[in-house]
């Protein structure tokens, strides 16, 4: 399978330097237990000609961190040019998410709106604080100001996540 475009796909990672003179690269995991991105197969990389898959054929802890070996990289030079570059895997190979448990590309350009009923924009991207996640909100020409919103993904916050509606209800006031 090559998907044809990224909405088939999500982002799980991203390659970093190159790790010693054979081709490995250090791995910044997306995913929630780090390593787990090892089980996610094939990965997919956007190059100047479209997508194209990447096979980790070897891959350690190292310090703090994780390195991998791939088929595509044999040496540090093609490396080098591998920084910074995304990893996306096809959506439908990842586990489907528990009950009240959802993928953040999947609440991304999701509606928000109060228990008032107030829209006050779309959800841009969420970030990971240490004690919980923040849902950045973006405001639109449909929403009630022009405020950017950071909301704290809290069960007392999140009442609700309506994927068909494609909308989440939150406890959250206007003028917070």
């Amino acid at each position: 399978m090559t998907p044809h475009n990224t909405d088939e796909l999500m982002k799980v990672g991203q390659l970093k330097k190159p790790y010693g003179i054979k081709g490995w690269l250090w791995v910044f995991s997306e995913t929630d237990d780090r390593e787990a991105i090892f089980e996610l197969q094939p990965w997919w990389i956007k190059t100047a000609t479209g997508m194209r898959s990447l096979t980790v054929t070897n891959w350690r802890r190292q310090g703090a961190g994780l390195v991998a070996q791939f088929q595509e990289v044999p040496d540090r030079n093609l490396a080098e040019t591998m920084n910074g570059v995304s990893i996306w895997v096809a959506k439908d190979s990842l586990p489907a998410p528990e009950e009240d448990e959802y993928y953040w590309s999947d609440l991304e350009s999701m509606q928000v709106i109060n228990t008032q009923g107030e829209y006050f924009g779309d959800v841009k991207e969420l970030f990971e604080t240490g004690a919980h996640a923040i849902m950045v909100v973006e405001p639109n020409a449909d929403s009630i100001d022009d405020e950017q919103r950071l909301i704290p993904w809290h069960k007392q916050t999140v009442l609700s996540v309506d994927q068909d509606a494609n909308q989440i209800t939150v406890e959250w006031e206007r003028d917070y």
